[in-house]
Protein backbone atom coordinates (compact mmCIF):
# COMPACT_ATOMS: atom_id res chain seq x y z
CA UNK A 1 0.00 0.00 0.00
CA UNK A 2 2.94 2.68 0.53
CA UNK A 3 3.67 2.30 -2.84
CA UNK A 4 0.58 2.66 -4.02
CA UNK A 5 0.10 5.79 -1.68
CA UNK A 6 3.16 7.39 -3.07
CA UNK A 7 1.81 7.14 -6.52
CA UNK A 8 -0.89 8.94 -5.80
CA UNK A 9 0.44 11.34 -4.32
CA UNK A 10 2.90 12.62 -7.31
CA UNK A 11 -0.34 12.01 -8.90
CA UNK A 12 -2.03 14.63 -7.16
CA UNK A 13 1.22 17.13 -7.45
CA UNK A 14 0.69 16.59 -10.80
CA UNK A 15 -3.08 17.12 -10.73
CA UNK A 16 -2.69 20.28 -8.62
CA UNK A 17 -0.53 21.81 -11.25
CA UNK A 18 -2.82 21.18 -13.94
CA UNK A 19 -5.94 21.94 -12.16
CA UNK A 20 -4.11 24.99 -10.61
CA UNK A 21 -3.98 26.32 -13.97
CA UNK A 22 -7.49 25.26 -14.85
CA UNK A 23 -8.65 27.83 -12.25
CA UNK A 24 -6.91 30.23 -13.43
CA UNK A 25 -8.36 29.75 -16.86
CA UNK A 26 -11.66 29.95 -15.25
CA UNK A 27 -10.37 33.39 -13.65
CA UNK A 28 -9.31 34.62 -16.83
CA UNK A 29 -12.75 33.70 -18.33
CA UNK A 30 -14.84 34.93 -15.37
CA UNK A 31 -12.60 38.87 -15.49
CA UNK A 32 -13.45 39.08 -19.30
CA UNK A 33 -16.64 37.83 -19.83
CA UNK A 34 -18.63 37.45 -16.07
CA UNK A 35 -21.76 35.27 -15.79
CA UNK A 36 -23.14 36.67 -19.04
CA UNK A 37 -23.66 35.43 -22.65
CA UNK A 38 -20.74 34.53 -24.09
CA UNK A 39 -19.37 32.96 -20.77
CA UNK A 40 -22.68 30.42 -20.54
CA UNK A 41 -22.04 29.79 -24.33
CA UNK A 42 -18.54 28.49 -24.51
CA UNK A 43 -18.56 26.65 -20.82
CA UNK A 44 -21.93 25.19 -21.91
CA UNK A 45 -20.04 24.50 -25.56
CA UNK A 46 -16.56 23.73 -24.02
CA UNK A 47 -18.49 20.57 -22.27
CA UNK A 48 -20.24 19.04 -25.43
CA UNK A 49 -16.92 16.96 -26.37
CA UNK A 50 -15.87 15.53 -22.82
CA UNK A 51 -19.11 14.95 -22.18
CA UNK A 52 -19.46 12.07 -25.35
CA UNK A 53 -15.97 11.49 -24.37
CA UNK A 54 -16.80 10.63 -20.96
CA UNK A 55 -19.60 8.72 -22.25
CA UNK A 56 -17.81 6.37 -24.85
CA UNK A 57 -14.19 6.88 -23.74
CA UNK A 58 -14.59 6.38 -20.08
CA UNK A 59 -16.17 3.39 -20.62
CA UNK A 60 -13.56 2.00 -22.70
CA UNK A 61 -10.74 3.29 -20.90
CA UNK A 62 -12.44 1.42 -17.91
CA UNK A 63 -12.61 -2.10 -19.29
CA UNK A 64 -9.35 -1.61 -21.01
CA UNK A 65 -7.54 -1.98 -17.92
CA UNK A 66 -8.41 -5.80 -16.39
CA UNK A 67 -8.40 -6.95 -20.26
CA UNK A 68 -4.87 -5.70 -20.87
CA UNK A 69 -3.61 -7.41 -17.91
CA UNK A 70 -5.51 -10.40 -19.01
CA UNK A 71 -4.13 -10.38 -22.39
CA UNK A 72 -0.42 -9.55 -21.13
CA UNK A 73 -1.02 -12.60 -18.90
CA UNK A 74 -2.27 -15.02 -21.93
CA UNK A 75 -0.24 -13.64 -25.12
CA UNK A 76 2.95 -10.81 -23.77
CA UNK A 77 3.96 -7.87 -24.16
CA UNK A 78 3.33 -8.01 -28.27
CA UNK A 79 -0.67 -9.26 -27.61
CA UNK A 80 -1.03 -6.53 -25.13
CA UNK A 81 0.41 -3.83 -27.74
CA UNK A 82 -1.61 -5.79 -30.33
CA UNK A 83 -4.85 -5.23 -28.47
CA UNK A 84 -3.78 -1.12 -27.71
CA UNK A 85 -3.56 -0.66 -30.81
CA UNK A 86 -6.76 -2.29 -31.74
CA UNK A 87 -8.81 -0.31 -29.24
CA UNK A 88 -6.97 2.96 -30.57
CA UNK A 89 -8.04 2.48 -34.34
CA UNK A 90 -11.89 1.10 -33.27
CA UNK A 91 -11.93 3.88 -30.76
CA UNK A 92 -10.94 6.60 -33.69
CA UNK A 93 -13.37 5.60 -36.04
CA UNK A 94 -16.00 5.53 -33.61
CA UNK A 95 -15.11 9.10 -32.56
CA UNK A 96 -15.25 10.05 -36.55
CA UNK A 97 -18.44 8.87 -36.89
CA UNK A 98 -19.57 10.84 -33.85
CA UNK A 99 -17.98 14.03 -35.18
CA UNK A 100 -19.77 13.77 -37.96
CA UNK A 101 -22.77 13.66 -36.90
CA UNK A 102 -22.69 16.28 -34.32
CA UNK A 103 -21.30 18.55 -37.45
CA UNK A 104 -24.81 17.39 -39.41
CA UNK A 105 -27.01 17.64 -36.18
CA UNK A 106 -25.45 20.49 -34.45
CA UNK A 107 -28.72 22.31 -33.94
CA UNK A 108 -30.71 19.77 -32.79
CA UNK A 109 -27.91 18.66 -30.55
CA UNK A 110 -27.97 22.42 -28.95
CA UNK A 111 -32.04 22.55 -29.02
CA UNK A 112 -32.03 19.24 -26.35
CA UNK A 113 -28.51 20.57 -24.43
CA UNK A 114 -29.56 24.21 -23.81
CA UNK A 115 -33.36 24.83 -24.48
CA UNK A 116 -33.34 28.33 -23.05
CA UNK A 117 -30.68 29.76 -25.76
CA UNK A 118 -32.42 31.55 -28.37
CA UNK A 119 -31.14 34.34 -31.05
CA UNK A 120 -27.96 35.66 -30.93
CA UNK A 121 -27.04 32.91 -28.26
CA UNK A 122 -28.42 30.04 -30.14
CA UNK A 123 -26.65 30.68 -33.19
CA UNK A 124 -23.21 31.60 -31.29
CA UNK A 125 -23.51 27.81 -29.00
CA UNK A 126 -23.92 25.98 -32.58
CA UNK A 127 -21.09 27.99 -34.10
CA UNK A 128 -18.39 26.97 -31.33
CA UNK A 129 -19.99 23.28 -31.54
CA UNK A 130 -19.04 22.61 -35.17
CA UNK A 131 -15.57 24.02 -34.10
CA UNK A 132 -15.34 21.86 -31.10
CA UNK A 133 -16.93 18.82 -31.59
CA UNK A 134 -13.92 17.40 -33.88
CA UNK A 135 -11.93 17.81 -30.42
CA UNK A 136 -13.98 13.64 -29.65
CA UNK A 137 -11.33 12.33 -32.04
CA UNK A 138 -8.12 13.56 -29.97
CA UNK A 139 -10.02 12.99 -26.40
CA UNK A 140 -10.61 9.14 -26.83
CA UNK A 141 -7.22 9.02 -28.15
CA UNK A 142 -6.14 10.73 -25.47
CA UNK A 143 -8.30 8.07 -23.01
CA UNK A 144 -6.73 4.96 -24.25
CA UNK A 145 -3.33 6.81 -24.18
CA UNK A 146 -3.99 7.66 -20.64
CA UNK A 147 -5.02 4.12 -19.77
CA UNK A 148 -1.81 2.24 -21.06
CA UNK A 149 0.42 4.69 -19.52
CA UNK A 150 -1.47 3.65 -15.84
CA UNK A 151 -1.14 0.09 -16.81
CA UNK A 152 2.60 0.49 -17.89
CA UNK A 153 2.78 2.21 -13.98
CA UNK A 154 3.23 5.64 -15.36
CA UNK A 155 0.56 7.69 -13.09
CA UNK A 156 1.88 11.29 -13.52
CA UNK A 157 2.05 12.23 -17.02
CA UNK A 158 -1.72 11.66 -17.25
CA UNK A 159 -2.54 14.05 -14.54
CA UNK A 160 -0.46 16.65 -16.05
CA UNK A 161 -2.34 16.66 -19.79
CA UNK A 162 -4.74 19.91 -18.25
CA UNK A 163 -1.55 21.68 -18.60
CA UNK A 164 -1.45 22.36 -22.55
CA UNK A 165 -4.86 21.89 -22.45
CA UNK A 166 -5.73 24.91 -20.46
CA UNK A 167 -2.36 27.11 -22.05
CA UNK A 168 -4.43 26.98 -25.11
CA UNK A 169 -7.58 28.14 -23.82
CA UNK A 170 -6.35 30.60 -21.54
CA UNK A 171 -4.06 32.53 -24.78
CA UNK A 172 -7.52 31.89 -26.59
CA UNK A 173 -9.89 33.78 -24.36
CA UNK A 174 -7.25 36.64 -24.25
CA UNK A 175 -6.95 36.90 -27.59
CA UNK A 176 -10.46 36.74 -28.33
CA UNK A 177 -11.44 39.97 -26.16
CA UNK A 178 -9.16 41.57 -29.17
CA UNK A 179 -10.48 39.55 -31.76
CA UNK A 180 -13.89 37.78 -31.74
CA UNK A 181 -15.36 35.21 -29.39
CA UNK A 182 -14.81 32.01 -31.77
CA UNK A 183 -11.48 32.43 -31.20
CA UNK A 184 -11.97 30.76 -27.89
CA UNK A 185 -13.57 27.71 -29.92
CA UNK A 186 -10.67 26.77 -31.93
CA UNK A 187 -8.12 27.53 -28.83
CA UNK A 188 -10.40 24.94 -27.13
CA UNK A 189 -9.89 22.52 -30.30
CA UNK A 190 -6.28 22.78 -30.12
CA UNK A 191 -6.19 22.25 -26.12
CA UNK A 192 -7.79 18.62 -26.73
CA UNK A 193 -5.14 18.03 -29.65
CA UNK A 194 -2.39 19.08 -26.94
CA UNK A 195 -3.93 16.10 -24.48
CA UNK A 196 -3.10 13.32 -26.98
CA UNK A 197 -0.21 14.75 -27.95
CA UNK A 198 1.16 15.41 -25.21
CA UNK A 199 0.81 11.78 -24.06
CA UNK A 200 2.18 10.28 -27.27
CA UNK A 201 6.41 10.51 -26.51
CA UNK A 202 5.83 9.26 -23.19
CA UNK A 203 3.79 6.11 -24.40
CA UNK A 204 6.15 5.31 -26.84
CA UNK A 205 9.05 5.55 -24.12
CA UNK A 206 7.58 2.53 -22.38
CA UNK A 207 7.05 0.46 -25.15
CA UNK A 208 4.33 1.92 -27.17
CA UNK A 209 4.57 1.36 -31.32
CA UNK A 210 1.38 2.36 -33.25
CA UNK A 211 0.11 -0.28 -35.78
CA UNK A 212 -2.48 -0.01 -38.40
CA UNK A 213 -4.49 -3.09 -36.85
CA UNK A 214 -8.54 -3.38 -36.54
CA UNK A 215 -10.33 -6.18 -35.80
CA UNK A 216 -13.94 -5.71 -34.63
CA UNK A 217 -14.06 -9.70 -34.31
CA UNK A 218 -11.23 -10.05 -31.68
CA UNK A 219 -11.79 -11.84 -28.82
CA UNK A 220 -10.92 -9.46 -26.28
CA UNK A 221 -13.24 -6.80 -27.72
CA UNK A 222 -16.18 -9.02 -27.64
CA UNK A 223 -15.61 -9.59 -23.82
CA UNK A 224 -15.22 -5.88 -23.82
CA UNK A 225 -18.53 -4.77 -25.45
CA UNK A 226 -20.07 -7.55 -22.91
CA UNK A 227 -18.73 -5.68 -19.95
CA UNK A 228 -18.76 -2.01 -21.67
CA UNK A 229 -22.51 -1.88 -22.33
CA UNK A 230 -22.96 -1.26 -18.37
CA UNK A 231 -20.62 0.72 -18.10
CA UNK A 232 -21.52 2.75 -21.47
CA UNK A 233 -25.09 2.95 -19.93
CA UNK A 234 -23.73 4.18 -16.09
CA UNK A 235 -21.56 6.86 -17.32
CA UNK A 236 -24.27 8.04 -19.72
CA UNK A 237 -26.39 8.32 -17.05
CA UNK A 238 -24.04 9.85 -15.19
CA UNK A 239 -23.51 12.78 -17.60
CA UNK A 240 -27.13 13.08 -18.35
CA UNK A 241 -27.33 14.56 -14.62
CA UNK A 242 -25.42 17.11 -15.50
CA UNK A 243 -26.91 17.55 -18.49
CA UNK A 244 -29.82 18.12 -16.96
CA UNK A 245 -28.86 20.35 -14.44
CA UNK A 246 -27.21 22.21 -17.42
CA UNK A 247 -30.10 22.50 -19.57
CA UNK A 248 -32.56 23.39 -16.74
CA UNK A 249 -30.18 26.08 -15.96
CA UNK A 250 -30.47 27.91 -19.12
CA UNK A 251 -33.78 28.44 -18.50
CA UNK A 252 -33.66 30.68 -15.96
CA UNK A 253 -31.62 33.66 -17.50
CA UNK A 254 -28.06 34.72 -18.17
CA UNK A 255 -25.58 33.92 -14.64
CA UNK A 256 -27.19 30.83 -13.32
CA UNK A 257 -25.49 28.22 -15.93
CA UNK A 258 -21.93 29.95 -15.51
CA UNK A 259 -22.31 30.42 -11.37
CA UNK A 260 -22.98 26.56 -11.36
CA UNK A 261 -20.35 26.01 -13.31
CA UNK A 262 -17.61 27.79 -11.67
CA UNK A 263 -18.69 26.31 -8.21
CA UNK A 264 -18.45 22.51 -9.88
CA UNK A 265 -15.83 23.86 -11.10
CA UNK A 266 -14.13 24.06 -7.07
CA UNK A 267 -15.76 20.98 -6.28
CA UNK A 268 -14.27 19.19 -9.09
CA UNK A 269 -10.43 20.42 -8.19
CA UNK A 270 -10.83 18.57 -4.99
CA UNK A 271 -11.95 15.42 -6.88
CA UNK A 272 -9.15 15.21 -9.05
CA UNK A 273 -6.38 16.11 -6.59
CA UNK A 274 -7.71 13.77 -3.83
CA UNK A 275 -10.64 10.93 -5.52
CA UNK A 276 -9.29 10.42 -8.67
CA UNK A 277 -5.81 10.12 -7.44
CA UNK A 278 -6.63 7.49 -5.45
CA UNK A 279 -8.97 5.98 -8.00
CA UNK A 280 -6.31 5.78 -10.55
CA UNK A 281 -3.84 4.10 -8.48
CA UNK A 282 -6.18 1.77 -6.98
CA UNK A 283 -7.90 0.04 -9.98
CA UNK A 284 -5.73 -1.93 -11.70
CA UNK A 285 -4.68 -3.06 -8.17
CA UNK A 286 -8.16 -3.97 -7.45
CA UNK A 287 -8.57 -6.11 -10.74
CA UNK A 288 -5.01 -7.52 -9.74
CA UNK A 289 -6.27 -8.97 -6.26
CA UNK A 290 -9.37 -10.23 -7.02
CA UNK A 291 -7.82 -12.39 -10.41
CA UNK A 292 -5.61 -14.08 -7.85
CA UNK A 293 -8.39 -14.08 -5.23
CA UNK A 294 -6.43 -11.97 -2.39
CA UNK A 295 -9.38 -11.28 -0.49
CA UNK A 296 -7.91 -9.70 2.70
CA UNK A 297 -6.02 -7.35 0.49
CA UNK A 298 -8.59 -6.51 -1.11
CA UNK A 299 -10.75 -5.50 1.47
CA UNK A 300 -7.73 -3.63 2.95
CA UNK A 301 -7.62 -1.63 -0.09
CA UNK A 302 -10.74 -0.53 -0.08
CA UNK A 303 -11.15 0.73 3.34
CA UNK A 304 -7.94 2.26 3.59
CA UNK A 305 -8.89 3.73 0.27
CA UNK A 306 -12.24 4.90 1.21
CA UNK A 307 -10.84 6.11 4.77
CA UNK A 308 -8.35 8.26 2.79
CA UNK A 309 -11.09 9.70 0.64
CA UNK A 310 -12.97 10.47 4.08
CA UNK A 311 -10.10 11.84 5.70
CA UNK A 312 -9.48 14.48 3.35
CA UNK A 313 -12.52 15.47 1.77
CA UNK A 314 -14.84 15.66 4.81
CA UNK A 315 -12.29 19.00 5.87
CA UNK A 316 -12.36 20.46 2.73
CA UNK A 317 -16.63 20.29 2.34
CA UNK A 318 -16.95 21.85 5.59
CA UNK A 319 -14.14 24.60 4.76
CA UNK A 320 -15.96 25.31 1.41
CA UNK A 321 -18.77 25.69 3.34
CA UNK A 322 -17.12 28.05 5.89
CA UNK A 323 -15.72 30.21 3.25
CA UNK A 324 -17.29 29.73 0.07
CA UNK A 325 -18.42 33.68 -0.12
CA UNK A 326 -14.51 34.98 0.33
CA UNK A 327 -13.01 32.06 -1.22
CA UNK A 328 -15.23 32.99 -4.35
CA UNK A 329 -14.33 36.35 -4.09
CA UNK A 330 -11.13 35.57 -3.95
CA UNK A 331 -10.65 33.46 -6.56
CA UNK A 332 -13.52 34.96 -9.49
CA UNK A 333 -14.53 39.17 -8.02
CA UNK A 334 -12.83 40.47 -10.48
CA UNK A 335 -13.35 42.86 -13.63
CA UNK A 336 -17.26 41.60 -15.39
CA UNK A 337 -17.72 39.25 -12.44
CA UNK A 338 -19.37 41.28 -9.61
CA UNK A 339 -20.92 40.75 -6.23
CA UNK A 340 -23.84 39.47 -8.01
CA UNK A 341 -21.90 36.72 -9.43
CA UNK A 342 -20.05 36.06 -6.62
CA UNK A 343 -23.09 35.56 -4.72
CA UNK A 344 -24.41 32.75 -7.20
CA UNK A 345 -21.41 31.21 -6.83
CA UNK A 346 -20.38 30.85 -3.33
CA UNK A 347 -24.24 29.44 -2.47
CA UNK A 348 -24.10 26.87 -5.63
CA UNK A 349 -20.14 25.76 -4.21
CA UNK A 350 -22.13 25.45 -0.30
CA UNK A 351 -24.80 23.40 -1.71
CA UNK A 352 -22.65 21.22 -3.85
CA UNK A 353 -20.22 20.32 -1.01
CA UNK A 354 -22.66 18.86 0.44
CA UNK A 355 -22.07 15.56 -1.60
CA UNK A 356 -18.48 16.21 -2.00
CA UNK A 357 -17.83 13.19 0.39
CA UNK A 358 -20.54 11.22 -1.21
CA UNK A 359 -19.17 11.36 -5.20
CA UNK A 360 -15.30 10.33 -3.77
CA UNK A 361 -16.58 6.79 -1.81
CA UNK A 362 -18.95 6.29 -4.77
CA UNK A 363 -15.98 6.41 -7.41
CA UNK A 364 -13.78 3.94 -5.10
CA UNK A 365 -17.31 1.44 -5.05
CA UNK A 366 -18.32 1.76 -8.28
CA UNK A 367 -14.62 0.57 -9.03
CA UNK A 368 -15.04 -1.90 -6.47
CA UNK A 369 -17.58 -3.46 -8.76
CA UNK A 370 -15.78 -3.00 -12.07
CA UNK A 371 -12.95 -4.90 -11.01
CA UNK A 372 -15.56 -7.79 -9.30
CA UNK A 373 -16.70 -7.93 -13.33
CA UNK A 374 -20.07 -6.72 -12.42
CA UNK A 375 -20.40 -3.36 -14.26
CA UNK A 376 -24.62 -3.71 -14.09
CA UNK A 377 -24.59 -2.85 -10.22
CA UNK A 378 -23.45 0.70 -10.67
CA UNK A 379 -25.35 1.12 -13.64
CA UNK A 380 -28.69 0.16 -11.82
CA UNK A 381 -27.75 2.16 -8.99
CA UNK A 382 -27.08 5.38 -10.97
CA UNK A 383 -30.16 5.06 -12.73
CA UNK A 384 -32.00 5.02 -9.78
CA UNK A 385 -29.97 8.29 -8.41
CA UNK A 386 -30.93 9.81 -12.08
CA UNK A 387 -34.53 9.68 -11.30
CA UNK A 388 -34.14 10.71 -7.74
CA UNK A 389 -31.75 13.73 -9.06
CA UNK A 390 -34.58 14.42 -12.26
CA UNK A 391 -37.29 14.53 -9.68
CA UNK A 392 -35.48 16.76 -7.12
CA UNK A 393 -34.76 19.46 -10.14
CA UNK A 394 -38.40 19.83 -11.44
CA UNK A 395 -39.43 19.99 -8.03
CA UNK A 396 -36.46 22.92 -6.33
CA UNK A 397 -36.22 24.27 -9.48
CA UNK A 398 -39.32 27.04 -9.34
CA UNK A 399 -39.20 27.80 -5.51
CA UNK A 400 -35.21 27.70 -5.20
CA UNK A 401 -33.92 28.39 -8.80
CA UNK A 402 -30.25 27.31 -9.59
CA UNK A 403 -30.04 26.58 -6.12
CA UNK A 404 -32.54 23.30 -6.04
CA UNK A 405 -30.63 22.23 -8.57
CA UNK A 406 -27.53 22.01 -6.97
CA UNK A 407 -29.00 20.65 -3.96
CA UNK A 408 -30.22 17.65 -5.99
CA UNK A 409 -27.01 17.24 -7.12
CA UNK A 410 -25.65 16.30 -3.91
CA UNK A 411 -28.86 14.30 -2.79
CA UNK A 412 -28.58 12.08 -5.39
CA UNK A 413 -24.81 11.44 -4.96
CA UNK A 414 -25.81 10.81 -1.13
CA UNK A 415 -28.38 8.38 -2.09
CA UNK A 416 -26.03 6.27 -4.74
CA UNK A 417 -22.96 5.80 -2.09
CA UNK A 418 -26.24 4.47 -0.05
CA UNK A 419 -27.06 2.20 -2.62
CA UNK A 420 -23.58 0.91 -3.46
CA UNK A 421 -22.96 -0.02 0.47
CA UNK A 422 -26.10 -2.38 0.50
CA UNK A 423 -25.53 -4.06 -2.95
CA UNK A 424 -21.46 -4.32 -1.68
CA UNK A 425 -22.49 -5.79 1.15
CA UNK A 426 -24.81 -8.52 -0.44
CA UNK A 427 -22.39 -8.98 -3.39
CA UNK A 428 -19.14 -9.28 -1.55
CA UNK A 429 -20.08 -10.45 2.42
CA UNK A 430 -18.04 -8.18 4.12
CA UNK A 431 -15.89 -5.56 3.05
CA UNK A 432 -15.14 -3.07 6.06
CA UNK A 433 -18.17 -1.34 5.77
CA UNK A 434 -17.90 -0.83 9.65
CA UNK A 435 -14.36 0.70 9.40
CA UNK A 436 -15.53 3.43 7.06
CA UNK A 437 -18.31 4.57 8.98
CA UNK A 438 -16.43 5.08 12.15
CA UNK A 439 -13.03 6.61 10.40
CA UNK A 440 -16.46 8.81 8.89
CA UNK A 441 -18.04 9.69 12.50
CA UNK A 442 -14.54 10.78 13.52
CA UNK A 443 -14.08 12.49 10.78
CA UNK A 444 -16.98 14.64 10.54
CA UNK A 445 -16.80 15.59 14.44
CA UNK A 446 -13.28 16.71 14.03
CA UNK A 447 -14.31 18.50 10.83
CA UNK A 448 -17.66 20.17 12.34
CA UNK A 449 -15.14 21.43 15.52
CA UNK A 450 -12.44 22.71 12.60
CA UNK A 451 -15.19 24.43 10.81
CA UNK A 452 -16.33 26.22 14.33
CA UNK A 453 -12.95 27.23 14.72
CA UNK A 454 -11.97 28.19 11.14
CA UNK A 455 -15.29 30.38 10.94
CA UNK A 456 -14.22 32.04 14.14
CA UNK A 457 -10.57 32.44 13.01
CA UNK A 458 -11.66 34.51 9.58
CA UNK A 459 -14.17 36.50 11.73
CA UNK A 460 -11.49 38.02 13.80
CA UNK A 461 -8.97 38.11 11.74
CA UNK A 462 -11.12 39.92 9.01
CA UNK A 463 -12.48 42.65 11.48
CA UNK A 464 -8.72 43.13 12.73
CA UNK A 465 -7.09 43.45 9.29
CA UNK A 466 -9.69 44.75 7.40
CA UNK A 467 -11.32 44.29 3.35
CA UNK A 468 -9.09 44.63 0.49
CA UNK A 469 -7.92 41.74 -1.67
CA UNK A 470 -4.74 41.08 -0.21
CA UNK A 471 -5.83 41.36 3.74
CA UNK A 472 -9.06 39.12 2.77
CA UNK A 473 -6.17 36.42 1.39
CA UNK A 474 -4.41 36.84 4.56
CA UNK A 475 -7.28 36.24 7.08
CA UNK A 476 -8.38 33.39 4.64
CA UNK A 477 -4.69 31.64 4.71
CA UNK A 478 -4.52 31.66 8.61
CA UNK A 479 -7.76 30.64 9.05
CA UNK A 480 -7.49 27.70 6.89
CA UNK A 481 -3.73 26.69 8.46
CA UNK A 482 -5.27 27.26 12.06
CA UNK A 483 -8.67 25.00 11.02
CA UNK A 484 -6.14 22.40 9.82
CA UNK A 485 -3.91 22.43 12.75
CA UNK A 486 -7.30 21.75 15.02
CA UNK A 487 -8.35 19.02 12.55
CA UNK A 488 -5.12 17.34 12.48
CA UNK A 489 -4.48 17.33 15.65
CA UNK A 490 -8.61 16.02 16.34
CA UNK A 491 -7.99 13.27 13.99
CA UNK A 492 -4.57 12.28 16.09
CA UNK A 493 -6.36 12.59 19.08
CA UNK A 494 -9.19 9.92 17.84
CA UNK A 495 -6.36 7.53 16.68
CA UNK A 496 -7.45 6.90 13.27
CA UNK A 497 -5.02 4.35 10.93
CA UNK A 498 -4.83 6.46 7.79
CA UNK A 499 -3.14 9.12 9.76
CA UNK A 500 -0.21 7.05 9.63
CA UNK A 501 -0.11 6.40 6.44
CA UNK A 502 0.03 9.72 5.37
CA UNK A 503 2.16 10.84 7.53
CA UNK A 504 4.80 7.81 6.44
CA UNK A 505 4.02 9.27 2.97
CA UNK A 506 4.96 12.80 3.57
CA UNK A 507 7.78 11.78 6.08
CA UNK A 508 8.96 9.84 2.70
CA UNK A 509 8.42 12.11 0.21
CA UNK A 510 10.51 14.95 1.99
CA UNK A 511 13.43 12.22 2.25
CA UNK A 512 13.30 11.75 -1.12
CA UNK A 513 13.83 15.34 -2.18
CA UNK A 514 16.30 15.56 0.49
CA UNK A 515 18.49 13.07 -0.69
CA UNK A 516 18.14 14.81 -4.28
Amino acid sequence: MSKTAKAALWIMIATMLSKVLGFFREVVLASFYGTGQYSDVFLLTLNIPGLIIAVVGSAIATIYVPIYFDTKEKHGEEGALKFTNNMINITAVLSIVIAILGLLFTEEFIKVLAGGFEGEKFILAVKFTKIMIIGVIFLSISKILSSYLQVNESFTIPGLIGIPYNIFIIAAIAISTKTSPIVMAIGALLGMASQMLFQLPFAIKKGYRYKSYLNIKDENIKSMIVLMLPILIGVAIGQLNTTVDRALATTLGNGPLSALNYANKLNEFVMALFVTSIVTVIYPKLAQMTSSDNKDDFISTIVRSSNCIVLLVLPITVGAIVLAEPIVRILFQRGAFDADSTQMTYTALRLYSLGLVAMGVRDILTRVFYSLSDTKTPMINGSLALIINIILNLALIKPLGYRGLAISTSIASIITVILLFMSLKKKAGYFGGDKIIITGIKSLVAAIVMGVVTLFAYRSLYSVIGTGKINEIISVSISVMVGAGVYGLLIMIFKVEEVKLIFDIINKTKNKILKR
